[in-house]
């Protein structure tokens, strides 16, 4: 396996959650799988890739827009969010990114920015154990421009107390990764450290 490693000019890590610190996705997919066969979309490992990272009220409206369906965003997001809780305790940590959080933990300020829910994204950190190691974490509640927008990773940064151009961000997608170049940081793609595995049963 290779080791993820610490770019010399950073001060602070920001870490993505679903697919960087947690091996979710899998999950995500699932219980979107789970609820979208009732509205007769067949939900594909190819069509979740062009939506990693996207909250799930954005991904509904995507989907409405794709398919001429006409989902309820609000209503279909909770209703994939409660799937996803009933299956979550499913998910694997993501090792390579999980050992640099404990090697950091106390020597560098870390937070986790997520375009998930705060309630869920705690209960995430808590199933793996990594709860201990964050205090700072900002959500899909928190902002009013999700990732590719910057605002979540600025966030993180003001509250760490740190400058945004020496924060280094680990990310597993593309508007993560677009989010984090927006707020001119340091960014990581971590699915080359780690087989991401959607579509295979968990």
């Amino acid at each position: 396996m290779v080791k993820l490693n610490i770019d010399p000019k950073a001060k602070a890590l920001i870490f993505d959650l679903d697919g960087t610190l947690a091996d979710t996705m899998p999950v995500h997919f699932q219980a979107y799988k789970n609820i979208l066969q009732d509205y007769g979309i067949e939900f594909t490992p190819k069509l979740f890739g062009t939506l990693a990272g996207v909250p799930a009220v954005d991904t509904i409206r995507k989907l409405n827009e794709q398919f001429g369906t006409n989902m309820v965003p609000e209503e279909v997001g909770h209703f994939k969010e409660g799937e996803y809780e009933k299956i979550m305790y499913k998910m694997k940590p993501v090792e390579p990114v999980v050992e640099l959080v404990k090697e950091y933990h106390g020597r560098l300020p870390m937070a986790v920015g997520t375009g998930g829910y705060k309630r869920l994204a705690w209960k995430t950190l808590e199933i793996l154990g990594l709860d201990k190691y964050f205090e700072i974490l900002v959500s899909a509640e928190d902002v009013k421009h999700p990732k590719p927008h910057p605002e979540t990773f600025l966030k993180c940064a003001e509250l760490l107390g740190v400058q945004p151009e020496v924060c280094q961000v680990f990310e597993d997608g593309d508007p993560g990764i677009q989010a984090a170049t927006a707020a001119g940081m340091i960014s990581t793609l971590v699915t080359e450290y780690y087989e991401v595995t959607i579509g295979k049963d968990i």
